[in-house]
């Protein structure tokens, strides 16, 4: 179930750019504009298992904000350094998960994982072409800062999620659906406020593509991926969210003929198997007791 999850994912990123007619808030209206709908059915059927309040929910609405901004950033950065890259750098959230949960819960890295990070950002930085007569993108210096920027967005939204459903007991269809309500809501007021590209018109076949974008990610992958994540090994569990960007990276290559220099080949390994060793590092037992203080969710929401 992970790895057909993980597969169908991996067609994100490109099906962003097969939709680059549309602005990126365009985009990121119309991808949770149309999975509201599916979303809904499934939490419908579930809903009588929902024992959270108001106050969660909302912060769970409250999260789509950070989802919409992630989205934005992520559509940005597919543009300038391609599907694939984009893809593999918003991967990182697992650091920035991280050191937030250290910063906000006590919950601290261990030192193996401390000291990976440096791997990781010379990988970025080596994606990002700086002094590389053949980086792949139209400014890979400025996608690589946008992905970073959806990668922390990103995490910000998992933590503020997993809060939402932390202390009460819910289906985790309800805190993602909360979310997307909330990310569409952010995106349509951000795109028709601030840009002048943002489009409620319909027209084909770039709604084709938005729609299927809304199916890949939000109604068929990641539920699935949702539901096999706690019975795997974390081993396992790390390998395969790599196989989004690694897919991603194949398709993008075969359907655009986006072809990587030397410099960001060997950026991309050293964030994989960086993030790889990174997942799989052990918390400082120091952090133990924090942990054991705040009680955890019933269901994973994410």
């Amino acid at each position: 179930m992970a790895a057909g999850g993980i597969f169908v994912i991996s067609f994100s990123p490109i099906l962003i750019r097969a939709s680059a007619d549309a602005s990126d808030l365009t985009i990121a209206f119309f991808r949770s504009f149309y999975a509201l709908p599916f979303l809904a059915l499934m939490y419908w059927r579930v809903r009588h298992r929902d024992e959270r309040p108001r106050k969660s929910r909302l912060l769970a609405v409250a999260a789509g904000a950070f989802l919409t901004f992630d989205l934005f950033f992520w559509h940005a950065s597919i543009r300038q350094i391609g599907a694939g890259l984009a893809t593999l750098i918003a991967n990182v959230q697992v650091i920035f998960v991280a050191l937030i949960a250290w910063a906000a819960f006590g919950e601290k890295p261990g030192r193996r994982a401390m000291a990976l990070l440096p791997i990781i950002f010379l990988g970025i930085f080596l994606i990002s072409g700086v002094g590389s007569g053949d980086a792949y993108g139209e400014d890979p210096g400025a996608g690589s800062l946008r992905a970073l920027a959806a990668a922390l967005l990103y995490a910000l939204y998992i933590l503020l999620l997993r809060e939402s459903g932390r202390l009460h007991k819910t289906p985790s269809t309800g805190p993602v659906l909360d979310s997307v309500i909330g990310a569409a809501v952010v995106a349509l007021v951000l795109g028709l406020s601030f840009e002048s590209e943002f489009d409620l018109s319909f027209e084909w076949p770039v709604h084709g593509w938005m729609f299927l974008l809304a199916l890949v990610a939000q109604v068929i992958g990641w539920p699935i991926i949702a539901r096999a994540m706690p019975h795997l090994p974390a081993l396992d569990t790390s390998i395969l969210i790599l196989g989004q960007p690694m897919l991603a990276m194949l398709w993008a290559w075969l359907i655009f003929d986006e072809a990587l220099g030397v410099g960001q080949l060997i950026g991309v390994a050293l964030v994989m198997v960086g993030l790889v060793l990174f997942s799989l590092s052990k918390p400082d037992p120091a952090s133990d007791e924090t942990r054991e203080e705040r009680s955890e969710p019933v269901e994973d929401p994410v």
